[in-house]
């Protein structure tokens, strides 16, 4: 008991220098695995050692500090060049075939990319993407690649390490960044680490999780969390495949170090979306946000801070937005905001936009400012077209998403109304270029999974050129986004409306306003009045619409730079939202 209360004191510096994984000859012996007849208090190897938990041990390098960015308004050192991006997740398998064997791949992507950014700000067909998330790349047996063999290899269904850098070149030249899943709660049961550990090897036995008889518990979702293995119980709390690392092990934790420097320095990737970030450490049955996840992401921010001050990293909290808030700032750069996420869905699908307002104004209250990450949904929810039905409430789902303060995220196909509902193959299908084949233009083979049976009509070549498809709507609020600093940056008020069925929103910088109506009602509304006791206004002001219904009248402003009973139309078509700018 004793060594593991030392180790938790001890924080170990991974090499700045990219290093292949330790073998198990080089690596220093860990502590031995706990056991006891008593099978709830050693059902971890590390419980009473994390109940005890200290304050980490400060990285000896000083942190670097970030450039903020310095768009009029915003507050200094709280914006970076996240809050300027629209981000785009990737599912590698699905997106684009290079080679013709049905799965997609870095290649396929690269060619691609024009269609998501293509580097020329003054054109307006590309997508106007300037963020990518790619899901994982690393070596894995699945094809999700959740489950990691090789942290330093890139899976050779979709190419080699030498195609990933390439494709951050070209990324790059077009004012794309990139962030990758990292992966480092658990890994495969192939892994050479696990192999090594499940069959008793010293060096590797405490990189995961070991009870000599079963604890008996269960995971927080009701699965079963402990898996027999050849001598003792392993911890895997997503599935008998994936076994937890044992992040209390101070070399595993200079493990991970030493992969976050490789992919930063060696490989170029812009930051991390963080995969089941509140799980990382267990404190006997407490299975998630413990104060021990939270004690070593304060030195995992340190250190991948000191590796590339300008990293980006992104947490999948999926939790309370009060917990999810307390990852920010010092442990991860912004968490996913999921309520927010479902707020907007709720809404967008109406009749009333109430659930948004109240929910915006809780992460506007709980959160640093802009320092979260906004959604519909991603690869393990359901497609946001078939939550939302039809184009109507998708449309109203990507303008609340894309005018919403914090990083946007869009999961590929979205923008083209893609469908998909569980099993999560089935939300994951290829993306649908072209509407001419089975083969949807994303392989010139036989794709890894079949399209959805909708792809004669929904695909990028049907909606390219109509100026009133879902592809169009998406590119104009990306472009609209891109072009207004406060739509990216600025602050955020939520309005009173005077109706459930009407969102209103002001976005504001020392540049410019830009207010942003949406009516989630299926019929169109008249009895509204916006109204803000107080504000950032004076003077006279001109009303211009940059989206949706023309020629809104001004408001007339107070004393105290609000305004009272404004109504920019007599009325609000049903189901469509509105962008206004404010100026002088």
């Amino acid at each position: 008991m004793k060594k593991f209360l030392l180790l938790l004191l001890v924080f170990l510096i991974g090499a700045c220098a990219p290093a292949a994984p330790t073998s198990p000859a080089t690596v220093a012996p860990p502590t031995q695995t706990l056991s006891s007849a008593d099978t709830f208090g050693t059902a971890l190897a590390v419980d009473a050692a994390t109940k005890a938990v200290k304050p980490p041990t400060p990285v000896g390098t000083p942190l670097p500090t970030l450039v903020p960015i310095t768009h009029p308004g915003t507050q200094a050192g709280q914006m970076f060049w996240w809050n300027d991006t629209v981000f785009y997740e990737v599912f590698l398998r699905s997106f684009k075939d290079s080679n013709g064997d049905g799965k997609g791949d870095i290649n396929g992507l690269i060619e691609k990319l024009d269609y998501l950014n293509d580097g020329d700000p003054s054109t307006t067909t590309d997508l106007g993407v300037t963020g990518l998330w790619l899901m994982p790349i690393m070596d894995s047996p699945s094809y999700h690649g959740y489950d990691v063999v090789d942290f330093y290899t890139v899976e050779t269904d979709y190419g080699s390490n030498e195609d990933f850098k390439r494709l951050m070149d070209e990324a790059h030249k077009r004012g794309i960044r990139i962030v990758i899943d990292l992966v480092i709660n658990h890994t495969s049961t192939q892994s050479e680490w696990f192999k090594a550990a499940d069959a008793g090897d010293p060096n590797y036995r405490d990189w995961y999780i070991w009870a000599e008889k079963d604890p008996g518990y269960l995971g927080p979702w009701g699965a079963q969390a402990w898996h027999a293995g050849k001598n003792g119980y392993y911890y895997a709390m997503f599935w008998s495949q994936m076994p937890d690392l044992n992040l209390n092990n101070p070399t595993v934790t200079d493990e991970v170090n030493k992969i976050i420097s490789y992919w930063l320095k060696d490989m170029g990737a812009d930051g991390f979306r963080l995969d089941a970030v509140k799980h990382y450490i267990e404190q006997g049955r407490s299975q998630q946000n413990t104060p021990a996840t939270h004690a070593w992401l304060k030195n995992f921010y340190q250190y991948y801070k000191s590796v590339n001050p300008e990293a980006f990293t992104v947490g999948e909290t999926w939790t309370s937005p009060d917990n999810s808030a307390k990852y920010v700032g010092d442990e991860v750069d912004a968490s996913f905001e999921f309520d927010l996420s479902k707020a907007i869905m709720t809404s967008a699908n109406g009749p009333s936009a109430s659930t948004l307002s109240t929910q915006m104004q809780t992460t506007l209250d709980l959160y640093l400012e802009g320092q979260y990450a906004v959604f519909l949904t991603n690869h393990d929810q359901d497609r946001s077209m078939n939550v939302l039905q039809d184009d109507k409430k998708a449309k109203l789902a990507a303008a609340m998403l894309l005018t919403s303060p914090g990083v946007p995220f869009i999961y590929y196909g979205e923008e083209i109304g893609m469908t998909g509902t569980k099993p999560d193959e089935d939300i994951r299908r290829p993306m649908q270029w072209t509407g001419d084949s089975a083969s949807v233009g994303f392989s010139t083979g036989k794709p890894w999974r079949d399209p959805s049976s909708d792809y004669p009509t929904v695909n990028v070549a049907n909606e390219t050129s109509d100026p009133n498809s879902l592809l169009s709507y998406y590119r104009d609020l990306i472009h609209l986004r891109n072009d207004h600093t406060a739509l990216r940056t600025g602050h955020t008020i939520v309005i009173d409306s005077g109706n459930r069925s009407v969102y209103a929103l002001l976005r504001y910088d020392d540049n410019e306003a830009i207010l942003i109506l949406a009516n989630a009602d299926t019929n169109p509304i008249t009895d509204y009045s916006l109204n803000l006791a107080s504000g950032p206004f004076s003077g006279t002001l001109n009303a211009v619409s940059i989206l949706g219904l023309q020629n809104p009248s001004a408001p007339q402003i107070n004393a105290e730079g609000g305004f009272s009973g404004y109504l920019p139309f007599t009325e609000i078509p049903a189901q469509s939202a509105i962008i206004i700018q404010l100026e002088p």
